[in-house]
């Protein structure tokens, strides 16, 4: 398959596609569709994995999500094999998530994240971070404490602390603290039915722009509403090309360079 698109954060190992799977596989070789399928707990990131080796242009990321799976403690010994596996290509998605839980929830959190900062860190893979504030719009908590720990993490560490913030939809002025950080952002669906974050794309440079779905969630125009797929991560980047004033095949070239040197995926 020629690669054309590059889906940075999808789960397309969820069971949302256990009926037709091979179809919405069919559809996303055709478009030329390469993609991270991203586990949320060790039973996911295993069925990613699973996926990944599967699939020639399919790649996995490992790792638990900061409230999906609230009996799960992170145990890096569970997922070492798992890093170990040249189809791994991130840890994630992690990070916080304060729009459901109170401050024991927080602590809890911020410690799971720690725990596989330094999990990255010793298997030299970069971060898929979910960072969501408890309210919408322009909330900031949970990214306030996102960089401030990934402040001190970089002090610690330096380059080894990178990655990527994934379904960004947060204000200028907060990717723009990510981006002095040396961090990727990448843009979900959303952005093509709103013009919230249109200032943040503009902000964000090209060498560090990511395009995604979250399939199976978020859907972009004209699909909202209905069931997302890799596939149509073509409209999310046609949209970031447009606000970014680059026609959609220089956008393409971008992400898939971006691809190679964040994670290593082949995209030529």
């Amino acid at each position: 398959m020629n690669p054309k698109f590059f889906d940075a954060h999808t789960h397309l190992h969820d069971k949302a596609f256990d009926s037709d799977r091979a179809e919405v596989w069919g559809r996303m070789k055709e478009c030329g569709v390469r993609a991270i399928t991203v586990g949320t707990d060790l039973e996911t990131s295993r069925k990613a994995l699973s996926l990944a080796r599967e699939h020639e242009e399919l790649w996995a990321a490992i790792g638990l999500h900061p409230n999906d799976n609230k009996e799960e403690e992170f145990n890096p010994h569970a997922y070492a094999e798992l890093a170990e596996d040249s189809k791994v290509v991130a840890i994630g998605e992690c990070g916080l998530d304060y729009y459901r839980g109170g401050e024991d929830g927080k602590k809890r959190q911020k410690n799971t994240f720690e725990a596989q900062i330094a999990f990255a860190v010793a298997h030299d893979k970069p971060l898929m971070i979910h960072c969501r504030p408890s309210t919408h719009g322009e909330g900031t908590d949970a990214h306030e404490d996102t960089l401030a720990i990934l402040a001190r993490e970089k002090e610690k560490h330096g380059e080894k602390i990178r990655g990527v913030i994934h379904f960004f939809t947060a204000g200028p002025n907060i990717a723009t603290r990510y981006l002095g950080l040396g961090f990727y952002l990448s843009f979900p669906g959303v952005v093509t039915f709103t013009e919230m974050y249109d200032e943040s794309v503009r902000t964000a440079p090209l060498n560090r722009i990511f395009s995604e779905t979250d399939a199976p969630y978020a859907a972009p125009m004209p699909y909202r509403g209905k069931r997302n797929e890799p596939s149509y991560v073509r409209f999310t980047l046609e949209h970031l090309a447009q606000l970014k004033s680059v026609p959609p095949e220089d956008m393409r070239a971008h992400i898939g360079e971006n691809a190679k040197t964040l994670f290593g995926i082949p995209f030529a």
